[in-house]
């Protein structure tokens, strides 16, 4: 009997054991993030808007950013909205280069992102919102996160301070395609720069008519 009561105890402390386990693995950060400050939150122009004008919202929310007057209205017409959605994401690029900022395309892994929002360059990103039954791509700023809390901060739709989960947040982003991108300054060179991937979007910079800007942009890369 007492063998018996025994076992039971042993199974239950190994059971415990196992779920403490799974839910340490489930909540691990990666190193990479564990190297960064504990909690960055961005300031910064950020316009409100409802969820099927989140493109030009976000592009005029960065534009503004950098310091350039815009407003998203003013951005429906050069977008070509409504009518090309379907060609929004290569539409905004576009246009970014044409006000003479670098499209500088990140990979797309949290600590990636995270990175370049401890350097305080915020990030535009793509990811699903909605319900299992139903959901639609969005595009939002990733303006911060909290390692403790293991929460990115997303400004989106209405919401200046959407908060989500890491993993909540990596699931949305790779369902949407896992895209992301600084608009940057040609003399803001990204944290963990990648100089063939920069020169590129210089390069791409320079083919949108904005020849000095591309020029000054390989020339921060070579003087940093």
């Amino acid at each position: 009997m007492i063998v018996r009561v025994f076992s039971r105890i042993r199974a239950a402390a190994l059971i415990v054991g196992c779920v403490a386990g799974l839910a340490g693995c489930a909540g691990s950060v990666a190193p990479e993030i564990k190297r960064l400050p504990e909690r960055v939150e961005l300031s910064g122009t950020f316009y409100r808007g409802q969820d099927y004008q989140s493109g030009p919202q976000v592009l005029a929310s960065m534009l503004a950013q950098q310091g350039i007057v815009i407003t998203p209205g003013l951005l429906q017409k050069p977008l070509h909205l409504p009518g090309a959605e379907a060609q929004l994401q290569q539409n905004m690029q576009h246009l970014a280069r044409e006000y003479g900022m670098v499209v500088y395309p990140l990979d797309s892994h949290l600590p990636a992102l995270l990175t370049q929002v401890a350097a305080g360059y915020p990030v535009m990103v793509r990811f699903t919102e909605g319900s299992a039954l139903w959901a639609e791509p969005r595009y939002a700023i990733l303006a911060g996160y909290n390692r403790q809390k293991q929460t990115v901060l997303l400004r989106a739709g209405m919401n200046r301070r959407n908060l989500m989960s890491f993993s909540s947040f990596e699931s949305s982003f790779k369902d949407a395609g896992g895209w992301a991108v600084l608009i940057q300054k040609p003399n803001q060179i990204p944290a963990n720069v990648d100089q063939q991937r920069w020169l590129k979007a210089a390069s791409d910079l320079g083919q949108a008519g904005q020849e000095q800007a591309a020029a000054r942009a390989k020339k921060a890369l070579t003087a940093q």
